[in-house]
Order: C-alpha cells, then sequence, then structure tokens
C-alpha cells in the first residue's frame, strides 16, 4: 500500500522536521498539536527549516516553500488523524504525557493505520501495550534536524509485524532515509550510548575539569566529531537529555545513569539549549 497522508503529532522541533521531511518529498500531512501557538509558528519554522537546509547542504529544492506548506494540514482537532494511513507520534519524552496520547490515537485511528513513536528512550512494546494493535505499533527514532539527517534508527517491539516493519522502511525510503532496524531495549542503540557521553560530559564541567568549549574541542579535535557532547545536549535538548536519562535509570535501576545534578539545576532553571536560547552555550 502507497502511503500518501501521514497524520504526524507534535509540533515541536521534532515534529515540525518530520512534517517538513513529509511534505517535502510528497506526502500530504496532518500536523497536530493541542497548542494553537506551537501551530500558529508552524509555518516560519519550516520556512527556516527549509532555508538552512538550502544553505548547509547546499541542495535544490523544486517546488517553493509555500508549495511545500500547502501540503501540511495545521489542526488541534485529533479526529483529523482518522484520514492518516500512518502516524508518527513526537510529543514530550514523558510516558505520563504520551500514554493519553496514544490511547486516543488508538480510537481515532483506522485498524490498519500503522502508529509509530518517535522516542529516545522508552520501550515500543509499551507503546503497543495501550493499543489493540501491537502489531502496527513501530519506534522510529528521527535525528534532529530531521530533513538533515538520513540515518534512522527503528525500533522493532516485541509485537511489531515484518508488514509493519516493512510499511514503515517504504515511508522512511519515500522520506529520503535509511534506517538500521533494532530490538527493543531502553535508549535502543544510540542513546543507550549517547546519554551516557552527554551525562559525563555535563559531569567533567560540574567537576571543573575542562569547560565546556575544552570538552566539545577535544572530541571534535580527537576524535572528529562536528559536534561535542555538550553542543549536541544543546541541539537535543537539555530537559528531553534529563528525561531520557530518567527512563534509563528506572529501567535499568543501574547508578550509571543517574542524571548529572548540574543538569537538573539547568534544567529547573530553564536552560534547555537552542530551543531556550541558552544551555551550556549562549543562542541567539
Amino acid at each position: 500500500m502507497s502511503i500518501e497522508i501521514v497524520g504526524v503529532v507534535g509540533a515541536g522541533v521534532m515534529g515540525v522536521g518530520v512534517a517538513q521531511n513529509l511534505a517535502q518529498t510528497g506526502h500530504r500531512v496532518i500536523l497536530v498539536d493541542s497548542s494553537e501557538e506551537r501551530l500558529r509558528r508552524v509555518g516560519d519554522e519550516i520556512r527556516q527549516g527549509i532555508r538552512s537546509q538550502l544553505l548547509l547542504k547546499k541542495v535544490k529544492l523544486a517546488e517553493s516553500p509555500e508549495q511545500i506548506l500547502e501540503r501540511v494540514t495545521r489542526t488541534s482537532d485529533f479526529a483529523k488523524l482518522a484520514e492518516a494511513q500512518f502516524v508518527i507520534e513526537n510529543v514530550t519524552e514523558s510516558w505520563e504525557i504520551k500514554k493519553p496520547v496514544w490511547e486516543q490515537l488508538d480510537r481515532i485511528c483506522p485498524a490498519e493505520t500503522v502508529l509509530a513513536a518517535n522516542t529516545s528512550a522508552i520501550s515500543i512494546t509499551r507503546f503497543g501495550s495501550v493499543t489493540r494493535r501491537p502489531d502496527k505499533v513501530v519506534g522510529i527514532h528521527f535525528m534532529n534536524p530531521v530533513p538533515m539527517k538520513r540515518m534512522v534508527e527503528v525500533i522493532r517491539g516485541f509485537h511489531t509485524s515484518n508488514e509493519t516493519i516493512e510499511t514503515t522502511r517504504a515511508v522512511l525510503g519515500a522520506m529520503g532515509k535509511e534506517l538500521v532496524v533494532v530490538e527493543d531495549s531502553p535508549g535502543f542503540v544510540s542513546n543507550r550510548v549517547l546519554m551516557l557521553t552527554i551525562n559525563e560530559a555535563i559531569f567533567l564541567v560540574q567537576d571543573r575539569v575542562a569547560s565546556a568549549e575544552d570538552v566539545d574541542r577535544i572530541f571534535k579535535g580527537c576524535f572528529g566529531h562536528p559536534m561535542g557532547p555538550l553542543e549536541t545536549g544543546d541541539l537535543i535538548g537539555l530537559d528531553t537529555i534529563l528525561l531520557s536519562l530518567e527512563v534509563l535509570y528506572e529501567s535499568f535501576n543501574d547508578s550509571k545513569y543517574r542524571p548529572c545534578p548540574l543538569l537538573r539545576k539547568m534544567v529547573d532553571a530553564g536552560l534547555h539549549g537552542r530551543k531556550s536560547g541558552r544551555g551550556f552555550y549562549h543562542y541567539a
């Protein structure tokens, strides 16, 4: 089955990036968010995303930003998702927030619709457990910024069917993505390693071993990383880093995932990184 209409839940940084990528590759997008203010910002954010893509990747687009935006329907009405053949959920990385959203999606969407969780750490089997279609539930861990990151981590839950994996592969392929399918485990592959790295880098700053700038310089200069761990944390969002670490700590009951006190302090202070204008670095 060809997927033409994709629902995107959540108009935050990741949700808008997913919507932009889908619209640029010819999909009709139903973008749902409970915040009218966030929905009003979507147009400007997608235009800025396209400008950044053109500048940084030096790509050429066959359509204007306005033509791309015409394929994105913005709404606060969840019932509109009944039209979607595939849905990607992108709300805050908290089970307490995600669970009622998933229960609502399961009620609204047709039985054949695949439901995908864009999550950093939460078990995909857990998402499936609150639906009547666990075989049609899959994890998709997009990287930020979504339109410019080609690789995607796809997570198979306990009940996820091969058909669901192949449908997901087709959707991501149409978006210009490559994928690696991994088994369901908290943090999967990328964040089980990355969250530890970022957390330990924050401990280095807290313990005054090195400044944030010098920690990042070492990773870029010694290992050839395009961004250091603290720059990466600012890009992801320090609030998201904290939530992901809390999921890992709860899931494994292992002290190595204990969030750094400095991370908690910064999140409490509203220093969430790029999206708040300040994290380990200042942003205009």
